[in-house]
């Protein structure tokens, strides 16, 4: 049967004014489509199209093309991290700014875990070097500047630190990617059990 005709679930066609609605669950089945490969190599605008129960062509009035779609995903991707980080900062104490900088970590590192094929995705497209002796931006780098924010608040409050707020976040994250990288590469995803304790001790160690 040819690629054109391949059938989808049905779905209930958006009123007008709700396209936003679509691009939303278009970026979701695309999201739940990279969990099931693990990579971003077998992800298309057909497969994102069956999973949503449209027809491909729905997809290219929000996405121009797959590149476009990936784009779109690692947004989506990255403020769904942002916001799982922020909500793990407000259930702490405010005044607990070194548990804050653990909660967010902690956040991190499930999500990292639990979906390796974003992970792996969002850390491979998620910074760039505008130039040789800029600093790098992009999403990923967002994510770093609120570990920067948030060890400089713990400076602030009284906690010394052994070096720089900026480098201490950038010990931590590179730290917990490694240990994020290693359980992935295991069989079964041994140590992600004990990402926490690990994460704990990595902050701990950068604390006079």
């Amino acid at each position: 049967m040819p690629d054109e005709v391949d059938i989808a679930p049905q779905r209930t066609r958006n009123r007008w004014g709700e396209g936003e609605r679509l691009r939303v669950e278009i970026l979701d089945a695309a999201s739940q489509l990279l969990s099931e490969l693990g990579a971003a190599d077998g992800l298309t605008i057909r497969g994102v199209a069956r999973g949503v129960g449209i027809a491909p062509a729905s997809i290219y009035r929000h996405f121009t093309d797959r590149a476009a779609l990936v784009r779109g995903l690692l947004e989506h991707e990255f403020a769904r991290l942002r916001s799982l980080m922020l909500t793990a900062d407000e259930h702490c104490d405010p005044e607990d700014v070194v548990g804050r900088v653990r909660a967010q970590m902690h956040a991190y590192c499930a999500f990292a875990v639990a979906h390796p094929g974003h992970y792996r995705l969002m850390l491979s497209n998620g910074a760039s070097r505008p130039g040789p002796e800029e600093r790098p931006e992009g999403p990923l780098m967002e994510v770093v500047e609120t570990l920067v924010a948030a060890f400089t608040r713990c400076a602030e409050a009284g906690h010394e630190l052994r070096v720089p707020g900026r480098r201490a976040a950038e010990i931590v994250f590179v730290g917990a990617h490694g240990h994020v990288a290693l359980v992935h590469s295991l069989p079964s995803r041994t140590g992600a059990q004990n990402i926490k304790a690990f994460v704990d001790d990595l902050i701990a160690l950068v604390f006079a």
